[in-house]
C-alpha cells in the first residue's frame, strides 16, 4: 500500500479522559451533565488543511431521536429507486456449495429505500472487483499477477458460474480481460468452480478446477494455457480425457471440491494435491499424487480430519519459514519449516487455519497444538472474510493470500446494485493509564466481542476505547473499531479488539454484528490498530497483524462528504493517550470502475472530513 499514500495528513498525540457519565456510542441510560468544550482537529482528506473548531457536542450517540435517526421517502431526492428486500434466499445448497447468501436473517430483512448515490459509493476502489455482478486461483506469470474468479456474468447473485479473468502488475490496478473458461462440458456444465494454478519445474502453467457436471457430481478437471508464450494468458484449453479426479468411494458426490497447488516432493518424485470433503460430521482432507496432472491416486487414506467441523471446501496448503521472513514455495519442507493447513469451514462460513508439521513419506499432517487444530482454532480474520487462496509469489519471494469479502446486504440490494462481493490509511496507538490497570478490579464475568448489550456501548473500567469510521456527524451511524481490557478472575488481562456493525447503517436490510477476538500484546508494547477504509470495506489489523478484522458496511448519511472519523473512550476508568496518523491514498485504476471515485476531485471543496475529537466530560 505504501505506493499508493501520500504524506500523513496529521499526526498528534490525545489524552483522552475516561466518561464515567456519558456512553458515547449509546446503548445504556443518559444522565445529563454539564458539558466542557472539546479540542477537534479537522482534517481535510484531500487538502490537507489543518483547523482548530471548537464545540460543544451533547447527547452523543444515545437512543434520542433526531433528524438523522431516520430516512423517509419524502425528503428522498426525485429519481430514488424504492424497491423491497424481500426474504434471504438460500444460493448454491442445491449445487452442493456453501450458501452464498449472507444478508439479513428473515424478519429482520424489512424493505429499505435506497438511492443511487448510497449504492454507487459502496463498491470500492483498491479491492478487486468485477465490472459488474457475482466474484469469488491466483498465480504470477511472466510479469503479470493473474486472477481467476468465480463470476456470474448474468446477475449479482450466485448461479451461472464461469471464470472471470484480470491482470495486474500491482495487485491494487487491474485490467479487465475475457471470459476464461466457461461452463461448455458435461463435466461442467453447472459450473466452473474453484481452482488452483502450478508452475512446473520447466516453467509449464497447469490449472485443476472442480466442474459440476450435467448431475451437480462434483469432478476435478484439467486445463492449459492455449498458447504458453502469451503472458496474459487469454485462451485456456480443457483437457480431453476430463475428468481427471472423480469423487472416491464413501465420499458425496457433492462434496468433492477446491483442489490446492501442488506440490512436489523428492523422495517419491511426485506432484501432490488436497482436496476437501466430509464423512458425516468430520471435516477432512485428502492427499492424491500425480506424475501428469491427467491421473491421480489416493495416498494412506486421510491426511487430515477434525471431527464436528463439517464440509471443508477451499482447503490451502503451504509451507512457511521457521527462520526466515520470505515466503517459500509450496514444495518446500525441511527442518526449519512449518505447514500451515487452511480451511474454509461450510457450516459457518469462516476460515481457519492451523501450523504443524507435514511428513512427506506417511503422507500426512498433524498439527503443533491440537487444541488450536484447523476448523476449531485459528481464524484468518474474524469479520466478513472467507473462501480465501494464496499462491506464492516467485518474483517479491512471499506468499499473498486471496480472499473474498461477502456482502451482507439483501439479495435485492444487491441486484440493484449490479455488482457485488473512501480511500483511508489510518494507524493509531493507545497507551492506557498505568495507574487505572493497576486498580482494575478483576470481571468474573467472561468478555467477547459480541456479548449482549451494544459492542462499543458495553462499558468497563478499561474500555471500550478507539475509533469510529464511517460516523456522520449525529452519529446516528458508526462504525467503531476499538480495544477493549478485561481483567479476568486470576488478575491476568485479556485484550480483544473488535468491529462494531450495529450502528453501521439505516438501512432495515442489513445484517449488523460484532465481529472480533483476543489479541496478544507482548510486554512493553503499545496497543496499535491499522484501519484501511475503502468505501463500503473497512480492515483493521491490530498489533500488526496479530488479529484481523474484515468489515463490509452499508451507510446510508456517513458517504461522501459526509462521512467523518472519531476517536472515542467509553472506558469509566481508565485516560488513554492516543497517537493517529491518517493518509488519504489515491484510488486504485480499475477498468470495471462504474463511476468515478467520489473522493478524487480536483475542486476546492474537501471530499471528506475526518475530525479527531477530544472529550472532557
Amino acid at each position: 500500500m505504501a505506493s499508493m499514500q501520500n504524506q500523513p495528513e496529521e499526526s498528534t498525540a490525545i489524552l483522552i479522559p475516561p466518561s464515567p457519565n456519558t456512553p458515547l456510542l449509546g446503548g445504556g441510560p443518559r444522565r445529563r451533565s454539564r458539558s466542557k468544550p472539546i479540542a477537534a482537529v479537522a482534517v481535510s482528506a484531500i487538502l490537507a488543511v489543518a483547523a482548530l473548531l471548537v464545540t460543544v457536542p451533547r447527547g452523543i450517540g444515545g437512543k434520542g431521536k433526531t433528524d438523522d435517526d431516520t430516512l423517509s421517502s419524502p425528503h428522498l431526492p426525485s429519481g430514488t429507486a424504492v424497491f423491497s428486500a424481500g426474504p434471504a434466499v438460500a444460493r448454491g445448497f442445491r449445487e452442493g456449495v456453501s450458501n452464498k447468501s449472507f444478508g439479513p436473517p428473515p424478519g429482520d430483512d424489512r424493505p429499505f429505500t435506497w438511492t443511487e448515490e448510497m449504492l454507487s459509493w459502496q463498491r470500492s476502489s483498491f479491492h478487486f472487483q468485477p465490472k459488474k455482478n457475482w466474484m469469488n486461483g491466483p498465480l504470477f506469470y511472466k510479469g503479470w499477477y493473474h486472477l481467476f474468479y468465480q463470476y456470474n456474468p448474468e446477475s449479482a447473485i450466485w448461479g451461472n458460474i464461469v471464470w472471470g479473468h484480470a491482470v495486474s502488475r500491482d495487485l491494487i490496478h487491474w485490467d479487465h480481460l475475457p471470459i476464461a473458461m466457461v461452463p461448455d462440458h458435461w463435466y461442467d456444465a453447472n459450473g466452473v468452480w474453484t481452482g488452483s494454478a502450478t508452475t512446473l519445474h520447466d516453467g509449464q502453467l497447469v490449472m485443476l478446477y472442480t466442474g459440476a457436471t450435467y448431475d451437480l457430481v462434483q469432478v476435478q478437471n484439467l486445463a492449459y494455457p492455449a498458447d504458453p508464450s502469451d503472458p496474459l494468458l487469454v485462451k485456456w484449453v480443457k483437457y480431453e480425457g476430463n475428468p481427471v479426479l472423480v469423487p472416491p468411494p464413501g465420499i458425496g458426490s457433492r462434496d468433492f471440491r477446491d483442489p490446492t497447488t501442488a506440490w512436489y516432493t523428492m523422495d517419491d518424485g511426485k506432484w501432490h494435491i488436497m482436496i476437501g470433503s466430509k464423512l458425516n460430521k468430520t471435516g477432512i482432507t485428502m492427499i492424491f499424487d500425480t506424475d501428469d496432472f491427467k491421473s491421480f491416486k489416493l495416498v494412506n487414506g486421510l491426511a487430515h480430519g477434525v471431527s464436528g467441523t463439517g464440509m471443508w471446501e477451499c482447503v490451502d496448503f503451504y509451507p512457511v519459514s521457521t527462520t526466515g521472513e520470505n515466503g517459500l514455495d509450496s514444495s518446500c519442507n525441511g527442518p526449519d519449516t512449518k505447514h500451515v493447513l487452511k480451511t474454509s469451514l461450510d457450516d459457518d462460513r469462516n476460515d481457519y487455519y492451523a501450523l504443524g508439521t507435514y511428513d512427506e513419506g506417511a503422507q500426512k499432517w498433524r498439527p503443533d497444538d491440537p487444541s488450536l487444530d484447523a476448523g476449531i482454532g485459528l481464524r484468518y480474520d474474524y469479520g466478513t472474510y472467507y473462501a480465501s487462496k494464496s499462491f506464492y509469489d516467485q518474483e517479491k519471494k512471499r506468499r499473498v493470500n486471496w480472499g473474498w469479502i461477502y456482502e451482507i446486504d439483501s439479495v435485492t440490494s444487491d441486484l440493484q446494485k449490479g455488482w457485488a462481493s473512501l480511500q483511508l490509511d489510518i494507524v493509531a496507538e493507545f497507551e492506557v493509564d498505568e495507574e487505572a490497570l493497576e486498580k482494575a478490579e478483576s470481571n468474573h464475568v467472561p468478555y467477547t466481542c459480541r456479548a449482549a448489550g451494544g459492542g462499543a456501548a458495553l462499558r468497563g473500567a478499561l474500555g471500550p476505547f478507539g475509533l469510529l469510521v464511517l460516523a456522520n456527524h449525529q452519529y446516528a451511524e458508526q462504525t467503531p473499531i476499538y480495544f477493549y481490557i478485561a481483567k479476568g478472575a486470576k488478575g491476568k488481562f485479556n485484550t480483544f479488539f473488535c468491529a462494531d456493525h450495529l450502528r453501521s447503517s439505516l438501512a432495515t436490510d442489513v445484517r449488523k454484528a460484532t465481529y472480533g477476538s483476543t489479541v496478544p500484546v507482548l510486554d512493553g508494547e503499545r496497543l496499535s490498530m491499522r484501519i484501511l477504509v475503502d468505501h463500503s470495506i473497512v480492515e483493521s489489523f491490530a498489533q500488526g497483524g496479530r488479529t484481523c478484522i474484515t468489515s463490509r458496511v452499508y451507510p446510508t448519511r456517513a458517504i461522501g462528504s459526509a462521512a467523518k472519523l472519531y476517536l472515542f473512550n467509553n472506558a469509566t476508568e481508565a485516560a488513554v493517550t492516543a497517537s493517529v496518523e491518517v493518509w488519504q491514498m489515491a484510488a486504485g485504476k480499475d477498468d470495471s470502475a462504474a463511476h468515478t471515485p467520489k473522493w478524487r476531485t480536483s475542486s476546492a471543496a474537501a471530499a471528506i472530513l475526518l475530525v479527531f475529537v477530544i472529550f472532557f466530560l
